[in-house]
């Protein structure tokens, strides 16, 4: 059972949603034909299935698409292809269009030209006859029928002088047209027939000239062009009728029973399309266009309802023939050798293009395949292999530098191994350097002790401590070593021993005279030189430190203390600042260096503040340091807080100028409020 469930999922999973329902779709629409045959479900199956077939096409062609240009020689050719053959087809459907529209407009321009010109020459005829006598019109009419009649066939001529009718032909059948006719000339839709017509007034009467517009006088206004005749479409209540084409009455829109009007007759002249001149090729093809041209109504002449096209259907050659004369036509024969010799050396540039085309596509995919397997082989752990290398240009660089990083990363490997053994010893040796700061702060009835350090990197160069002596003693103490990182660190860590064993030297010296352990037993300054000695003589000439040393005594709260070029501590007492003196250079740099110490009576509320240049030296992004007077500003204006507070205040506004979360040096903050 759960064989056959699975094997169900996995074709699910494989056909997907639009697979299935197109299945289904199929499945409903066969059965309900075979067991309903007619009902309406079975259109509506056969509706489903066909979306979700195109559906399931179009994700078909997609997967397939998708693995057909996984490989980069498919994804070239692709590329080539859109590259290349779509712009051609684009700039090819261009050229064919603008031919199109220039030939057809060209073919409705001379038949319109022409029908124009022979309308106009009617007018010159009617202005003829109306400019003779009066006595003279009837045969001066007659004699313009007989010129005209063979270059306007069918034509008649209707004068009413004073009442009385004279006609060309005499039996001609023209009646008098409408009273409100006004002199005009142009074609005119009489009888479901269209005509050229001339309509003139003259001092007694009026002249009617009217003269067939078949669909024969048509094609023969630009000889071998085509087809041409009229068609008119036209709107009556809620129908639209296209007339005077083939296809006479067509209701385009609707028919809502009302009468149309009257249809020109389609002649079997615009039936025939031996009239269109056979093709001179495969390109040579049948182009329609239509022109508008104004018609009136011969019932009604101010009538503007509907609209009437001329309509031209030519081709190229045809164009081509009515356009150049006879003299040049030898061109036309050579237009085509032209044509034919530019496509046969447009192919032969095609297939050089091609064969370069495989050729560097080749060279780029060899490349990429080779480099695609020596990856692998680099996943696999195979640093040895090299990949081949073959021309001389930017993929073949590219393989160099290939076989140049598999060189490289053997020896990254073992740069790594060292660099995380190293990495291990510095994690060591940061929580060496954690148990080198004080553990607890000392508990004294009339000093506070707060103190943070936070290093620039996993150890720290600065350095402070505290260390209680006997008799309610206690010595403060505040570095910062030259440099940063381990050689920071191990100075650190020399300066706290030797500071240390200075202090247990002291007070064993005092024991072992046999005293109380005084104020007067300590003398930081020779302390800080005894330290200065020690250091220069046991480190490098360019390793020394900044140090301050101070001595508390709870008895009379008074504070002994040296400062070796370290930044002076900022002493706030009553909403004031006052910053330490600096007793003398840094230590571990001159042996023969000198130290003094100052004395500070501490008063109930004072805050002592010792900070390193971590602090106060770090930058924006404008290069402006942060500065011991923001420093002593902030510290006054949050004097009033707790010390935790004050730390973090400061720490967090350091953080907020210089924008970045790291540390520029390492920060170390020390607060000894009085109590």
């Amino acid at each position: 059972m759960n064989t056959v469930r699975e094997q169900w999922r996995r074709a699910y999973d494989w056909l997907g949603f639009a697979g299935t329902a197109f299945l289904a779709s199929v499945l409903l629409a066969a059965v309900s034909t075979q067991l309903w045959p007619g009902n309406d479900w079975s259109g509506v199956f056969g509706f489903l299935a066909t979306i979700f077939g195109v559906w399931l096409a179009v994700r078909i062609l997609r997967i397939f698409a998708r693995r057909a240009i996984w490989r980069l020689r498919n994804r070239l050719i692709v590329t080539y292809l859109f590259m290349a053959l779509v712009p051609i087809l684009l700039i090819l459907a261009l050229v064919g269009l603008a031919a199109w529209a220039l030939t057809s407009q060209m073919a409705v321009h001379m038949v319109r030209t022409e029908l124009d010109r022979r309308i106009r020459t009617l007018a010159t005829a009617s202005s003829s006859i109306e400019q003779s006598t009066p006595a003279d019109r009837p045969d001066t009419m007659r004699a313009v029928g007989r010129l005209f009649a063979q270059r306007y066939p069918g034509l008649q001529i209707l004068m009413n002088e004073s009442g009385q009718l004279h006609r060309y032909p005499s039996d001609g059948t023209l009646a008098l047209p409408p009273p409100e006719w006004t002199p005009m000339s142009g074609v005119v839709l009489k009888d479901g027939q269209y005509f050229a017509v001339t309509h003139a007034e003259t001092r007694s009467g009026d002249l009617t000239i009217l003269a067939p517009l078949t669909a024969d006088y048509l094609a023969d206004l630009v000889p071998n062009l085509g087809i041409v005749y009229f068609q008119e479409f036209q709107e009556t209540g809620d129908q639209t009728v296209r007339t005077g084409g083939r296809r006479p009455g067509l209701v385009i829109r609707g028919d809502t029973g009302a009468k149309p009007r009257p249809v020109t007759p389609v002649t079997a002249a615009e039936q025939r399309k031996d009239r269109l001149p056979a093709a001179a090729n495969l390109l040579d093809i049948d182009l329609p266009w239509v022109a508008n041209i104004p018609v009136a109504r011969w019932e009604a002449p101010s009538e503007e309802k509907g609209a009437f096209f001329l309509v031209v259907r030519t081709r190229p050659s045809a164009v081509l023939n009515s356009l150049f004369s006879g003299q040049v036509d030898w061109t036309q024969g050579v237009l085509p050798v032209i044509l034919l010799a530019v496509a046969v050396v447009f192919m032969i540039v095609e297939i050089i293009s091609f064969v370069i085309g495989v050729s560097m596509t080749r060279t780029i995919t060899g490349a990429v395949h080779h480099l695609y397997d020596g990856t692998q082989k680099v996943m696999e752990g195979n640093f040895a292999h090299r990949i081949e290398v073959k021309g001389n240009d930017q993929l073949a660089e590219l393989s160099h530098s290939f076989n140049r990083m598999t060189e490289n990363l053997e020896r990254l490997l073992v740069v790594a191994k060292e660099k995380e053994r190293l990495q291990s010893e510095i994690e060591i040796a940061r929580e060496v350097q954690n148990q080198l700061y004080p553990k607890t702060v000392p508990s004294l009835r009339t000093l506070k002790l707060t103190a943070v350090c936070q290093p620039a990197r996993m150890v720290s160069g600065d350095y402070y401590d505290y260390e209680c002596l006997r008799d309610d003693k206690i010595a403060l103490a505040i570095g910062d070593v030259a440099g940063k990182g381990i050689s920071a660190a191990l100075l650190m860590a020399t300066l706290q021993s030797s500071l240390r064993a200075q202090l247990m030297s002291s007070m064993e010296m005092a024991v072992v005279a046999g005293g109380p352990v005084t104020r007067e037993c300590f003398s930081t300054s020779d302390l800080v030189s005894k330290l200065n000695q020690q250091l220069y003589a046991n480190t490098s000439p360019e390793k020394y430190a900044t140090f301050c040393l101070g001595l508390y005594n709870e008895e009379d709260g008074c504070l002994t203390y040296t400062n070796a070029g370290h930044l002076p501590p900022i002493l706030v007492r009553d909403g004031v600042a006052t910053r330490f003196e600096v007793n003398g250079t840094v230590v571990g740099a001159f042996p023969f260096a000198l130290y003094e110490e100052s004395k500070v009576m501490m008063r109930r509320g004072d805050l002592l503040v010792f900070f390193t240049d971590g602090v106060t030296e770090p930058e924006n992004e404008y290069g402006e340091m942060f500065g011991e007077e923001r420093l002593v500003d902030l510290v006054l204006k949050n004097s009033h807080r707790s010390d935790g507070e004050i730390v973090d205040t400061v720490i967090g506004s350091v953080q907020q100028w210089t924008g970045s979360p790291e540390l520029q040096d390492d920060m170390t903050i020390m607060l000894a409020r009085k109590l």
